[in-house]
């Protein structure tokens, strides 16, 4: 009689030792799942010609600045929109992409990834409303963030047009205007009275 009760009990103590372990794995499982993100993910899509679009949505300045950067890492990249490119630094891509303008061309696009891109996923709804927050940029240049009332992310007073954009693990805000430090904006302005 005592061992039939020292086995039943035993069997039972098994059973709730596999049961706790299964619930142990399942929830770790579930809390290391990868980050979805519903708006807009390209990675996630199997459609090619959604990959496409979403691609070329960045402006083909945009598309070759967030190419510089790996797929696999965090990044949140600040790109100017096709306007910002063409109103800015004179960049139109029938002329800026052609003959010996292609090396500048990439000169200035590898200077501004510098100042516009964070080692880091940084959303629209990680910044605060009505507080602005600071981050280094690969090149070292600060970068001082909030958002807007209508929820835009606003980067050294360079306003988003569109957020949460993603390329892989990349983060890309597409903005109305180029960040870039004092410096560098007076060697790449175009000078305005040259095209009178």
């Amino acid at each position: 009689m005592r061992r039939s009760c020292f086995l039943r009990n035993s069997i039972a103590i098994v059973c709730v030792i596999v049961s706790l372990s299964c619930l142990l794995v399942l929830s770790i499982s579930v809390f290391r799942l990868p980050e979805v993100s519903t708006r807009n993910n390209i990675m996630g899509s199997s459609n090619k010609s959604r990959k496409v679009r979403e691609i070329e949505s960045f402006g083909k300045f945009g598309e070759m600045m967030v190419e510089m950067l790996p797929e696999d890492l965090a990044f949140t990249i600040f790109i100017p929109s096709e306007k910002a490119f063409e109103r800015d630094l004179r960049f139109r891509e029938d002329e800026s992409l052609v003959g010996e303008k292609v090396n500048d061309t990439y000169a200035v696009l590898t200077r501004l990834l510098g100042f516009s891109a964070v080692p880091r996923m940084i959303h629209s709804g990680s910044i605060p409303n009505g507080k602005e927050i600071s981050y280094d940029s690969l090149s070292g240049y600060s970068l001082f963030m909030s958002r807007d009332l209508d929820g835009m992310v606003v980067v050294n007073g360079v306003r988003s047009e569109v957020v949460d954009r993603r390329k892989g693990k990349i983060v890309v805000h597409i903005m109305d205007g180029v960040i870039m430090e004092a410096d560098f904006e007076q060697s790449v302005r175009p000078d305005y009275d040259e095209e009178g």
